[in-house]
């Protein structure tokens, strides 16, 4: 009897494939720039960071009720899911709202493809978590080329186009801090992923909450615009989470972090179908330099199983 109940938990454990969750996340990351872009139709930049938090948070929290999961309960713990939400989420989401006021959606998740490289970057200098060789200086430089060909440095973009690049990077050095940060304080700990994954959002609403409530308007009500919202909160900040620890509990870990260079491809793809975004030739080979510069730095095309900082991150930053 207890054969067949194992049969039957194997079987159910196999009913949706790892690559299934692979695939779904990397698309509803790469439409979360999408989902700005119409969500910025209705509220301002910090009403679409707090409201994506606030619909996150409350679908975290129903799932850790219905599996169970008991959010953190020493307060250790919670001041460093605070610290972390403030780089993971509150900051970064509202600088790549902001940015995407000035820029398109397109451009803005190419930029957000600069994370794993960036990771490195902060992990070498600020957290001491990685050593700086070739190979890492080798990405670097790929991965600046790459920068300065997506933004098209040669055209010498104007003012608006360089507060929208500035905001999207500030937020990409946010998700590099993040990272590492939580590797350091957050991880080997008792409470369940979901629970920290609960915390962290709860967190990151309740740092927005005053700067919504002092700004907060709804300046264009739409049907498009309100669903982008939801789906931003309940599919980028909630469901995402789950895929992501599906993944994580069932591929090695360089297999994981490799959802990063899917999401732009799916931010490209949305951008120019459905906000009808002009795709320029240097906006895809920059983004492709970029990818290749994170790939550089983290030697993936040697080393298939070693784990890097970005692997051994919680969580991606779902933008």
């Amino acid at each position: 009897m207890a054969a067949a109940d194992s049969g039957r938990d194997a079987h159910h454990k196999r009913v949706i494939p790892w690559q299934v969750s692979f695939f779904a996340l990397g698309a509803i990351w790469g439409c979360s720039f999408w989902w700005i872009k119409l969500g910025l139709r209705a509220v301002t930049p910090v009403d679409v960071a707090f409201l994506r938090l606030a619909a996150g948070a409350g679908s975290l929290l129903v799932i850790a009720a219905i599996t169970h999961s008991r959010l953190p309960h020493h307060v250790r713990t919670w001041g460093h899911l605070f610290v972390l939400s403030l780089f993971m989420n509150s900051a970064p989401f509202t600088l790549f709202a902001y940015g995407e006021t000035h820029i398109s959606a397109v451009l803005a998740g190419l930029i957000n493809a600069l994370t794993p490289l960036a990771t490195v970057v902060a992990s070498i200098a600020v957290f001491g978590q990685e050593r700086p060789n070739l190979m890492i200086g080798g990405g670097l430089v790929v991965g600046f080329a790459g920068v300065l060909v997506t933004i098209g440095a040669w055209h010498g973009p104007g003012k608006s186009q360089l507060l929208g690049i500035g905001a999207c990077l500030a937020a990409v050095a946010c998700y590099a801090i993040a990272f590492p940060y939580a590797r350091r304080h957050l991880t080997g700990l008792d409470d369940r992923p979901v629970s920290l994954a609960s915390g962290q959002v709860l967190c990151g609403a309740l740092q927005l909450l005053p700067f919504a409530i002092a700004t907060g308007h709804i300046h264009h009500s739409s049907d498009s615009s309100l669903l982008a919202l939801a789906a931003l909160g309940i599919l980028g900040s909630g469901v995402a989470y789950i895929l992501n620890f599906h993944v994580i509990d069932h591929t090695p870990a360089t297999i994981a972090s490799s959802v990063t260079y899917l999401t732009p491809l799916f931010a490209v793809i949305v951008g120019a179908a459905f906000l009808k975004e002009a795709v320029t030739w240097n906006e895809p080979v920059g983004g492709v330099l970029i990818l290749a510069g994170a790939a550089i730095a983290q030697d993936r095309f040697r080393r298939r199983t070693a784990v890097t900082p970005i692997d051994c991150a919680p969580e991606h930053p779902s933008t």
